[in-house]
Formats: C-alpha cells, structure tokens, sequence
C-alpha cells in the first residue's frame, strides 16, 4: 500500500532545502527525500561558497533574476538568522592593458541585470585596498560576499522542519509514474516504500536527469543532457595575499582561476574546468602548474610550491565544451513545458544556485500555484 502526502521534494542540497522550506511554510505536508545520509553532501558541499552579485549572466536569464533577487534576500536572511558571513566585496581585475575595456563591458551587464552598481577604481584605489596586485585595472563590486553554506542549509533544514517538513534520509528514489493527476515514487533504502503525491519538486542536482528519465509519462525528450563540469580547487599555504575576492577579466569557457576567502582566512585557488565522462572528486595534482601560471597573471609574488591540492566540485551543466540545444542558463520546468500538472524539474543548478536558492525556492511556490 502506497503512503501518500501532498509534496514530496527530492535533493537536500541548498536548493533543495530552500525550496522545502519554502514550501512548509506556505502550509504544505512536505516530505524531502535525500540519497544520501545527510544534508548538502554533493554539489552544496564543493562549491566557492560565494554569495554573488549578479553580474556576467545574460539579461533576462533565470541565472541574474535570481541572483540578483536571490543576493539580497540571503544577506537579510543571514542578517536576521545570524549565519556566519561576510559582505567583503571582490576585484576584477584586468590582468593586461588590452583586457582593461572589458571591465566597461562587464560594468553595463551588471548595471542591466539590477545588480549593485560596480564602480572603476583607480590604480592608487587599486594598490591600497590590494597591495600584492600587479594588475592594469579593477572593478569592485561591493555586494560580493562569501557564507558558511553548512550553517545556511542546517538553518534551512531547521525553518523546514519547524513549519512541519520531515526529511527522508539514505531514501533514494528508484522509478515513479504518473497516473491520473497523481505521481507514485518507488522509493529505496533500508525501508522500501511507495510514496504517491499530488506535488513532486525535482532538485536532485547531479541526479535529476536520472530521476527524471525514471518516471513513467514523462516525455523523455523534455530531459535535457548532463555533463559534468569538474573543478578543481587548490588551497594556498601560509598567509592570504587578498583581503578581497579577487576574480581575473572571464576568459572562454569559466570565469578564470579565482581567489576566494572562506570565513577562517583560508585562501583558495580555483575552480577550473575539467569536463569529465563521471562524477570523480578527486584533485588533479597536475593542474596545479597551470594554477601557478594563472594566479601569476595578478600575482606574481606566487611562492613556489604554496598550493596544495584543495577539493572538488561537479557542476551539472546543459551544455559540454562545444554547446548543445541548451545554454548554460538555470532550466526549471513545469506543467507548461511537460504537460504534468504538480511536477517540476530543476535542471542545471549550478553556480549561483546557492545565491539564489531562496529566489527559485519562491518561483517553485508560484510555479505550483499558477498550475
């Protein structure tokens, strides 16, 4: 017999979390279901733990509306729950004279998404707030900032749960089907079960291709591709150089090998891009010459053998390293686009997933509510 509820969401990531607690608090009988033992194992786990701006995406895309939207609910959000974070702003920097009228360019994108006004510094603006920097320009965008992501998911988990969400652990879901406005879930684990639901939110990260493809009535041609964007990330040993986020001019392909901070001072390199054929977390030591190579172009006081090998992190893009049918915008689909009422599949939810989750967490409400 079939245990029923009215919402069920899969993938206790950030996003997932969000959109759980989103979803409690709008007054739903919500179940979470994860695959794995805890919260935020994957995707959550290996990212830049960046709060950003909303600056390089396409205007219109789902990517700045939600960033830019998502920025400032997070930073109320931290505020007012007091999770550990910091507004310290970032540089991009041009690391040549002939990259200099990029950062113009860059500048009128993020004024056009709505993102916080970015403003040109001088290079004495440039040498006081960074002195290690060798560069031939900079923007600062004050509204970029980093989060303890653990600390925002277990505050989601908690609101979830306070507004009577349950979540599921080591609770994989194995096939599903819709019948007659109702969609039934095979789920695994120590306590196999069948869960029927009117509501299924699709935030399986890395997996959600896979759930999707194992529902019956679904048409498989609404699923898009998945390639695994693997990026590797190198820690710097002793003292940070930055008291900023430091990000060079994007090149083709990412946004270059960047400096971030986490909130004990730890300075990291990274991510690059590493397509791969699977989901490997381990670091490629021998990217790390090309590391040093790229971090010299805005610092070359690089010590020789200061980075180590850092971490991991898969990136579900849409789109492989010569494009596809899909760009590398966010694609969350429902009824509209599938034809099943009550279903949504979020696809593509990388960088700045975090940043917006509370944004897409609010568009899954209103999806569901439009029918």
């Amino acid at each position: 017999m079939s245990e029923q509820i009215q919402t069920v969401v899969i993938g206790a990531g950030v996003v997932g979390l969000a959109i759980a607690r989103r979803l409690a608090m709008s007054g739903r009988e919500v179940i979470l279901l994860e695959s794995e033992d805890a919260i935020g194992t994957a995707t959550s786990a290996r990212n830049s733990e960046v709060i950003h701006a909303g600056i390089y995406y396409p205007k219109g895309s789902l990517k700045a509306r939600f960033c830019v939207a998502g920025n400032r609910m997070l930073y109320a959000y931290c505020q007012e729950r007091a999770i550990p974070h910091k507004r310290m702003g970032k540089l991009i920097v041009a690391t040549s004279d002939g990259e200099v009228p990029a950062l113009q360019g860059i500048a009128e994108r993020a004024a056009a998404n709505g993102a916080e006004a970015l403003r040109l510094l001088s290079r004495a603006e440039i040498s006081e707030m960074e002195p290690n920097l060798s560069v031939s320009g900079a923007l600062f965008s004050p509204s970029t900032g980093i989060i303890d992501s653990h600390s925002l998911m277990l505050s989601y988990q908690g609101e979830a749960e306070d507004h009577g969400a349950m979540i599921a652990f080591m609770s994989p879901v194995e096939g599903g089907r819709v019948d007659n406005g109702v969609i039934t879930l095979s789920v695994g684990g120590d306590a196999p079960m069948e869960l029927e639901c009117k509501e299924l939110i699709n935030s399986a990260g890395l997996g959600a291709q896979a759930i999707a493809a194992k529902i019956q009535g679904l048409n498989p041609a609404t699923v898009p591709p998945l390639f695994f964007a693997k990026g590797n990330y190198f820690t710097l040993t002793g003292k940070t150089p930055f008291n900023h986020l430091i990000y060079p001019v994007p090149v083709p392909g990412g946004l270059g090998t960047h400096s971030t901070l986490d909130l004990g001072g730890q300075t990291k390199f990274g991510p690059d891009v590493e397509w791969s054929e699977q989901i490997d977390y381990t670091v490629d030591k021998s990217r790390g010459d090309g590391f040093y190579a790229a971090i010299r172009r805005y610092w070359p006081g690089l010590p020789d053998g200061s980075l180590q090998p850092g971490y991991v992190g898969i990136r579900p893009k849409l789109a492989g390293p010569d494009g596809g049918k899909y760009d590398s915008d966010f694609l969350i689909q429902g009824a509209a686009d599938h034809g099943i009422k009550g279903l949504i599949n979020l696809y593509g939810i990388e960088s700045p997933g975090l940043t917006s989750s509370l944004a897409i967490a609010d568009h899954v409400l209103e999806q569901l509510e439009q029918g």
